[in-house]
């Protein structure tokens, strides 16, 4: 077997590898005559589906990974970014390796479902949620053992860092990069630990500036000059020890321009179930004729009474902002015809994406909707990527909450906006610029287009070469 190590560069595109925007990179990938080319994304592009695909080798309707979250029709539940790895139902890439041979062993660091896998050593964004309301960040890690020990090692996982106002910006207390660095930082202490024969490495860096700014601003020169630092930095540490290097990326961001409330138009129609609660308003997607579950670019309809179907789609039609609508043979045409995926799916132009917004007056939003609050929301919101620019003294506010929790009391961290136009950079969308696709960089040559779900057998073939 071939020690091997898989680094995913959230972001990076064919188009942004160059000498000027990633010299260290650009370079590695020259002088040691790898494959650069670009990878036809996941549909969707966003990153539970894309990591699935390249586990797996299989597209969403065998493993059933639809986005980064769905419907649970038996709950009436939208649940996004939950992390146990059975949800996945399809065998692993290490689960395969260590078939071939039995002292094979993975270390999964980062990658999304990442709990209760079969991976030998997994690292994963944790917090802990005692009784009385608190969130205490932390990591889960298997075994058990690694979570102390790490983190007397690196010191504590930058959690604020990795989502949130203060993701890729830099701050008091962190760097823009720490959260990329952290986690280069545990690839190495894991190697030096255990020595596994494939490492899943996952560096998100690059992903928040090209959401919160966009891929055109001027501002994402710095971040690429950061991202491509510290993946070369892991890389010569990686060589060095005779470990072969796969670099790759989940999906390309595209600038946007327009939100697309789905949601709302369902509720101007009739159509949505609102309760009242404490004031606020609630969506009830279990009492509602129809509903959205927004992801990025792409849109789960849920029909609860399909007499209204054909109302629906007229409606979605006549959208402005929206490219296609998938149904039956669609879904199909794409692999996503599973029971998990909407009755409908709605794809956005380049330029637009959806959000999750049902409420039509903001002081009606509900509590959570000011929040970083990735569990709660109906939907997936990069608008907690920034701070409420209506806030006069934001850090002020932010020290007088984090007073307020440190004495005990009960508090709500509501810093985050309601303007989804602030939002520059999306993706989801199946983009076929090969520019604006995910890079692929490996020691496996391959003619023609790779797919999303080829990556299975390209990082197969590097640990076992035919």
């Amino acid at each position: 077997m071939n020690r091997t190590a898989v680094i995913n560069v959230v972001g990076l595109t064919r188009g942004l590898l160059s000498a000027e925007t990633t010299p260290r990179l650009y370079q590695w990938a020259r002088s040691n005559a790898l494959m650069v080319t670009s990878i036809a994304p996941a549909f969707p592009a966003v990153t539970c589906t894309a990591q699935s695909n390249y586990v797996t080798g299989k597209l969403p309707r065998e493993h059933g990974i639809v986005a980064n979250g769905w419907y649970n029709r038996e709950l009436a539940e939208v649940q996004f970014w939950k992390q146990s790895n059975h949800l996945v139902t399809a065998p692993k890439i290490w689960d395969t390796l260590r078939a071939a041979n039995p002292n094979f062993t993975c270390a999964k660091l980062f990658w999304w479902y990442n709990m209760y896998s079969t991976a030998d050593y997994t690292i994963t964004p944790r917090p802990m949620y005692p009784a009385d309301g608190r969130k205490v960040f932390d990591v889960y890690t298997w075994p058990f053992s690694i979570r102390p020990e790490i983190k007397q090692a690196l010191g504590e996982f930058p959690f604020p860092a990795f989502w949130g106002p203060a993701a890729g910006s830099d701050t008091k207390q962190f760097a823009a990069d720490a959260v990329s660095k952290w986690i280069a930082a545990s690839a190495k202490w894991i190697e030096d630990k255990y020595q596994p024969t494939l490492s899943l490495v996952y560096l998100p860096h690059l992903d928040y500036n090209l959401q919160r700014l966009g891929p055109n601003h001027p501002e994402i020169a710095h971040d690429l000059h950061r991202i491509d630092a510290i993946a070369h930095d892991l890389i010569q540490y990686l060589e060095a020890r005779g470990i072969q290097c796969i670099l790759l990326s989940e999906y390309g961001i595209t600038p946007v321009d327009t939100p697309i409330h789905l949601n709302r138009l369902f509720r101007q129609k009739g159509w949505l179930t609102i309760k009242d609660e404490l004031g606020l308003e609630l969506l009830d997607c279990g009492a509602s004729k129809v509903f959205a579950v927004a992801d990025h670019q792409v849109a789960h309809i849920y029909i609860n009474d399909k007499s209204i179907a054909p109302q629906i789609f007229h409606l979605l039609s006549h959208t402005a902002g929206i490219e296609r609508i998938l149904d039956g043979p669609g879904k199909k045409d794409l692999g996503i015809n599973h029971p998990r995926s909407g009755d409908l799916i709605a794809i956005s132009k380049p330029n637009a994406w959806f959000t999750y917004y049902y409420w039509l007056d903001d002081a009606l939003a509900p509590d959570f909707a000011r929040c970083v609050d990735i569990h709660r929301k109906p939907g997936y919101d990069p608008v907690e990527l920034f701070i409420d620019p209506a806030i006069k003294f934001p850090l002020l506010k932010i020290a007088t909450k984090l007073l307020q929790k440190k004495l005990g009391f009960r508090m709500l961290m509501d810093l985050i906006p309601l303007d989804a136009t602030l939002v520059k950079g999306s993706h989801g969308h199946p983009t076929i610029d090969p520019m604006e696709q995910p890079l692929l960089v490996a020691p496996i040559q391959r003619s023609g287009p790779v797919s999303s779900a080829d990556i299975f057998e390209i990082i197969r073939e590097a640990v076992i070469p035919k």
